[in-house]
């Protein structure tokens, strides 16, 4: 057995964030979450994880302040922005690795995250 891919998931919309964390867990991601930018770099510092789930209209940090945090950490995990918001900054759009409209299907965010996830390993797996 395979151990599952770990994801954070970064939202202040704490329904929300449960409803992710149950979709991504079926689907066979091993999911932390966290309901603001501060938290989420504290787990991002103290775990590894695969990516990230992103919103970005967040109160203290939005998520391109969160993005540009975590580049510093560790530059190679893939941030997939997801969020309502449709007039994103393109410095934000410049660092995630990829954005998705909170309005897309379940279906879009896993595979969204899993290509992405994908990848990642395999560019490590090629530098090496």
């Amino acid at each position: 057995m395979t151990t599952p891919y770990t994801v954070l998931c970064v939202d202040d919309e704490a329904l929300g964030l449960q409803i992710r964390r149950a979709l991504l867990e079926m689907a066979g991601f091993k999911v932390l979450t966290a309901l603001d930018g501060k938290s989420a770099l504290v787990i991002f510092e103290d775990h590894t994880i695969h990516a990230v789930l992103l919103d970005y209209i967040m109160p203290g940090m939005d998520g391109g302040r969160v993005a540009a945090a975590m580049r510093t950490i560790k530059p190679t995990v893939p941030i997939l922005l997801h969020s309502a918001c449709v007039d994103l900054p393109q410095e934000t759009i410049e660092l995630v690795d990829a954005t998705l409209p909170k309005g897309e299907g379940p279906e879009s965010l896993i595979s969204r995250l899993q290509l992405l996830i994908d990848a990642s390993h395999s560019s490590v797996r090629s530098n090496r």
